[in-house]
């Protein structure tokens, strides 16, 4: 989607802002000449910003407001290097109340819903950013954090919640733990808003008929004041994005060009009236696509298609390039599966293996199941992996986002 004339005069004033505070983007755009720009034509002459440039500006050199403006900070996680710190204003976390609270209305959600948290609170985005939203609708908020299963099931069923906020692999675990003690009749969850980590139609769908609830899909990160940027809506054909507070290309990842609306490429975000720390063409690594038409739910706001994976996801065994998600698209064509998986990639005597686990119930015969996915994803991938077929519950469960993808070889 090609900018606007109203989104080019934000970006100018999002320049100025960078220039005037020195940042790190403000010298690039002195270097490259920059100081405002006229068309969709400039605004591709912009050049990108990546997380390196915002790690290398640890601690508070992304902030590009007064301090005496900023009222907190929110930081990634770090676990690839230094944290990133990102500074925002009162304006910026009212802006992201209000695209939260959005996000809520777009789900069918009202203040009338009891909205149980669980992800983290703290530097990380997501617990404060589902809770703000929540309060901005005026809906009750129980918020319990991650963790404590126990606790959580406890209040589930005497606060009566009927949102549940979590990463889709705690959806999992709960959904499990609901059906282990029996007490689904005494869960009143209508709704679950699942975000933080790609997951595939396989566990969608366990989770949606075993909590018997309506999911939806929220997009964002913290680099880009966290999630609540986007989110789906009741006919789940993408997530509405808010491009009056963040403008969204797709690019090809390889040669950083547009692609068409509906083509695959990497997200790149550009924030419209953010203050204290303002990002232009941030490279996020997601790989999604731009749906293309209206939607038949009425809002006009564009859409993304599902998170695909990341660039940086891909593996590279054996000479060739393999996505995580190449592994789950096979995986969804064996209904005898669970939806969870794990891949194990070592070096053995000189070469490379995949070792592929999978879940199933003890009605199939372990051995055949194996053979036939091994096939199946030789066939997709142009080599043979190893698959380990195991009950089902003896993959690890997680509280936050499940690690599927271990890579022995560098550890």
């Amino acid at each position: 989607m090609e900018i606007s004339e109203l989104q080019i005069s934000q970006v100018n004033k999002q320049i100025e802002a960078l220039i005037k505070a020195e940042s790190f983007y403000g010298k690039k755009l002195e270097e490259a000449g920059i100081t405002r720009i006229s068309t969709p034509e400039d605004f591709k002459k912009l050049p990108f910003s990546e997380k390196k440039d915002l790690r290398d500006a640890y601690p508070l050199g992304l902030m590009t407001a007064p301090e005496s403006e900023i009222v907190r900070i929110h930081s990634s996680s770090g676990t690839t290097g230094l944290p990133v710190i990102i500074p925002y204003t009162a304006k910026d976390v009212d802006d992201w109340a209000i695209m939260f609270k959005r996000c809520y209305e777009l789900a069918g959600i009202t203040n009338m819903d009891r909205i149980q948290i669980t992800p983290g609170y703290g530097l990380w985005t997501a617990g404060i950013g589902f809770q703000n939203g929540a309060e901005k609708l005026g809906a009750m908020v129980i918020p319990m954090g991650p963790g404590n299963t126990d606790k959580q099931l406890q209040m589930m069923q005497d606060m009566k919640s009927t949102v549940l906020c979590s990463t889709s692999s705690y959806a999992l675990l709960l959904a499990e733990e609901i059906e282990k003690r029996g007490i689904k009749d005494k869960i009143c969850l209508k709704k679950g808003v699942i975000g933080s980590e790609r997951w595939g139609e396989k566990m969608r769908k366990r989770i949606s008929e075993e909590l018997g609830i309506e999911l939806y899909d929220i997009y964002g990160l913290t680099e880009i004041y966290g999630p609540g940027i986007g989110i789906s809506c009741k006919y789940d054909n993408g997530m509405h994005y808010w491009d009056d507070y963040v403008y969204i290309e797709i690019l090809d990842p390889v040669t950083l060009e547009p692609v068409s609306d509906g083509e695959m490429g990497e997200i790149v975000i550009t924030t419209l009236v953010k203050e204290g720390a303002p990002l232009i063409r941030y490279r996020t690594h997601d790989l999604s696509r731009i749906i293309p038409g209206d939607c038949p739910c009425g809002c006009k706001h564009p859409r993304l298609g599902v998170i695909m994976g990341r660039t940086d996801d891909m593996m590279k065994i054996k000479g060739v390039n393999v996505f995580p998600s190449q592994i789950e698209e096979v995986l969804k064509e064996f209904p005898e599966l669970s939806s969870e998986y794990q891949i194990r990639i070592s070096h053995l005597d000189g070469k490379d293996t995949m070792r592929i686990y999978v879940e199933t119930d003890g009605s199939v015969d372990f051995v055949e199941l194996s053979k036939r996915i091994a096939e199946r994803v030789k066939s997709r991938i142009g080599f043979t992996p190893l698959v380990k077929v195991v009950e089902i519950g003896v993959l690890p469960r997680s509280e936050k986002k499940t690690k599927r993808v271990i890579d022995e070889r560098y550890e």
